[in-house]
């Protein structure tokens, strides 16, 4: 079944916080080039690619001076008006490398919830894909602290990926792939290649959250895979350390942890 990834044509493509820097907070430039030749290598197969970012509040402490990610709210969204501003500049210029165009996104749970705000939201996005340009969406941190709080961008990007009723949300995370249990510590886990529904059982297996500088892990991935499942989008997650990985997922190749591939069989 995942020979069905060689058709999607509309993807959505998360990276995380530890994805994009190093653990020392910094960004990680030789990976974010790699990500934007890849996205706009599929941009050249034709395909519509929005990239969701996080990183802006970790890149800021860091940019900053901080030693670790900032707990006080004002000082998460100075970091976060600070670290906006630097990842759009890097994203440019690699993506402009490749000639590919790119426009920022920011968005708030009011973009989500208002109908109104809802359809401009996705009339904006619509409109950037159908004229070629990757959308670069984050959560605008530094006027809203609900998103903040909410999970390191995961929920959000499963939000645009069903605004845009994207094929395929993809995301890249420090880990390669869902296991039964967390393979740092357990040497026998087992990687779950794909998972029909998000149940209590598989959300059991979920470990905690990342590194410093990040808040995600895999509990707030199986989150968006529910969001998922509600808006019938396909998800995958895969390690971020090799953006190529995104290749390999598109060509059917058996990597990472897809959600909802065996859905029909079930019903």
């Amino acid at each position: 079944m995942r020979e069905e990834l060689k058709e999607c044509h509309r993807i959505v493509v998360k990276v995380g916080t530890s994805t994009i820097t190093y653990p020392n907070g910094k960004l990680n430039l030789k990976r974010i080039e790699e990500l934007a030749w890849v996205l706009a290598d599929l941009r050249n197969r034709g395909m519509e690619v929005t990239l969701v970012t996080s990183g802006a509040i970790g890149v800021g402490a860091v940019r900053m001076a901080m030693r670790e990610r900032p707990t006080v709210m004002r000082e998460k969204q100075a970091a976060a008006a600070v670290g906006q501003a630097v990842l759009m500049q890097i994203y440019h210029n690699f993506f402009d490398r490749y000639n590919q165009t790119v426009a920022q996104v920011l968005l708030t749970k009011e973009e989500i919830s208002s109908e109104e705000r809802y359809q401009n939201t996705k009339n904006t996005l619509e409109t950037l894909l159908e004229m070629g340009i990757v959308p670069i969406v984050n959560a605008n941190d530094t006027i809203s602290t609900y998103e903040i709080e909410i999970s390191d961008n995961d929920q959000l990007s499963a939000m645009v990926a069903e605004i845009i009723q994207a094929d395929l949300l993809i995301l890249l995370t420090d880990i390669d792939a869902l296991y039964d249990k967390d393979p740092r510590s357990n040497p026998d886990a087992e990687r779950i290649a794909d998972v029909a529904r998000v149940t209590p059982e598989i959300e059991r297996m979920a470990g905690e959250k990342g590194s410093a500088f990040s808040v995600g892990g895999m509990k707030t991935k199986l989150e968006a895979a529910k969001i998922c499942e509600k808006t019938g989008v396909r998800m995958a997650i895969a390690l971020g350390e090799d953006p190529k990985v995104i290749h390999r997922l598109l060509d059917g190749e058996d990597v990472g942890t897809c959600f909802g591939w065996n859905r029909e069989k079930e019903e």
